[in-house]
């Protein structure tokens, strides 16, 4: 699958419209079939004079689908007014960016899905209904069918309720985007020992051609196979300088070329998809990034939610410990005669997406710098590779100095040192053997 028609598959896979727009088709089709199976007759008489299903006449079923059909609408229109407006509240607290994940609930989207379905349903089926002047018609299947679909509205709309209000709770928010970035750690990284990440390096630069892009937005999609198999029918190796989650800027140079090769321009625009927005699949930091968001909102002063940017740090150093034992994607695609290098994300690039922002914001309280010692300490347990290690003593030692520098009660200060100690420590044990707990 291509760059592009992925990014579209994902485009349409996230529009909040999708999944109600087909219950609504489906509203409509129910409708005009039952109605054919009421005019076809093929309904016994016995069961139309039972307490099952709508013997009334022609204006009570008119009044009756009237009634469903305006208070669906009505309902609908109002609760999600009342929605938007939570949310919105909520958005300043957590940030903007996360209303995405109210977007794409799918949850939501079958609640309105539901709402406008039955709404259809009852127009479609009241303009069959005739009274006795009109020649009389009471399609009393569908009309039994409309009198159950409005009460799965009520039943939807205590779920909605419950549903909505929890969604908006920032333990909830904060669980959902964890959930992203474990799911990312799974497609994105593979079982096995740590590799090194390719760089782009001066000579690589010295001996190709700088190919620029006219475009500008997020690199969201990169079709590396097919880049690859271009550039290996050409002998050619292509050095893209942008990964996936960044910003590819007109004019700039979006990749290297060597040797230089016709048509390489046409190629990298085939094979990349670039939006405005920092959405992508394939872009490990996306989900820390708005976790991160999260925590750095909560330790503004206007919000001061320290508690809040602890549980961050805690799904930070779960993710890390998923990542422990697994490699990082290296951004090399090679095939015999040529291929794709590319910028991929790095360990210490991952844990300082993770830790600055919050530690930066954090000077000085005392809860938050001491969190992110304790979860420093727990991560460096699951990780045994060296040089990863040596990352997390880093980020160690950084919290340490802005909490001597910054925290003014000393013996939080020296809750702050023994965290770091324990982490030390720990580290100095980390060739020791490790018996699984069963």
């Amino acid at each position: 699958m291509t760059a592009r028609l992925r990014q579209i598959v994902s485009s349409i896979a996230e529009t909040f419209w999708l999944l109600p727009a087909a219950i609504v088709v489906i509203g409509v089709v129910l409708a005009v079939a039952l109605v054919e199976v009421d005019r076809a007759g093929l309904v016994p008489q016995t069961l139309i004079d039972s307490r099952w299903l709508y013997n009334g006449g022609g204006t009570g079923a008119r009044t009756l689908l009237g009634a469903v059909a305006s208070s669906t609408i009505g309902v609908a229109g109002t609760v999600f007014s009342i929605t938007i407006a939570s949310l919105s509240l909520a958005a300043g607290q957590m940030g903007p960016r996360l209303l995405r994940n109210f977007v794409r609930d799918r949850g939501n989207q079958a609640t309105l899905g539901i709402f406008l379905g039955t709404f259809s349903y009852a127009l479609m089926v009241l303009r069959s209904v005739r009274t006795q002047s009109e020649g009389e018609f009471i399609p009393h299947l569908s009309m039994s069918v409309g009198i159950a679909l409005a009460f799965v509205c009520v039943g939807t709309l205590v779920y909605f309720v419950g549903h909505t209000a929890s969604r908006i709770n920032v333990d909830t928010v904060v669980e959902l985007v964890s959930a992203d970035l474990t799911r990312a750690i799974g497609r994105l990284t593979t079982a096995g020992p740590p590799t090194e990440v390719w760089r782009p390096t001066a000579k690589v630069a010295a001996d190709a051609v700088a190919i620029a892009d006219p475009r500008r937005g997020y690199l969201q999609h990169f079709d590396a196979d097919r880049l690859a198999d271009w550039a290996a029918s050409r002998g050619a190796v292509v050095t893209l300088l942008v990964r996936p989650g960044d910003y590819v800027f007109p004019g700039a140079a979006i990749a290297w070329v060597a040797p230089p090769v016709a048509g390489a321009a046409a190629a990298i625009t085939r094979a990349t998809a670039l939006g405005s927005q920092r959405v992508s699949a394939e872009d490990l930091e996306f989900a820390v990034r708005q976790l991160v968001e999260v925590a750095v909102r909560a330790l503004s002063p206007g919000i001061n939610d320290p508690h809040t940017a602890m549980s961050v740090l805690d799904r930070l150093g779960a993710a890390l410990c998923d990542i422990a034992g697994r490699a990082l994607p290296i951004g090399v695609t090679m095939r015999t005669g040529g291929g794709v290098v590319a910028p991929a994300v790095d360990y210490d690039g991952l844990t300082d997406t993770m830790f600055h922002m919050i530690r930066q914001n954090a000077d000085g309280s005392a809860a938050v710098l001491i969190r992110l010692s304790e979860v420093l300490t727990a991560t460096a347990g699951c990780e045994r590779d060296v040089a990863r290690l040596a990352t997390l003593h880093r980020h160690a030692d950084l919290a340490l100095a802005d909490g001597t520098r910054g925290i003014a009660n000393a013996a939080d200060v020296a809750d702050l040192k023994q965290r770091h100690e324990l982490f030390v420590a720990l580290i100095g044990e980390r060739q020791l053997p490790r018996v699984e707990a069963e």
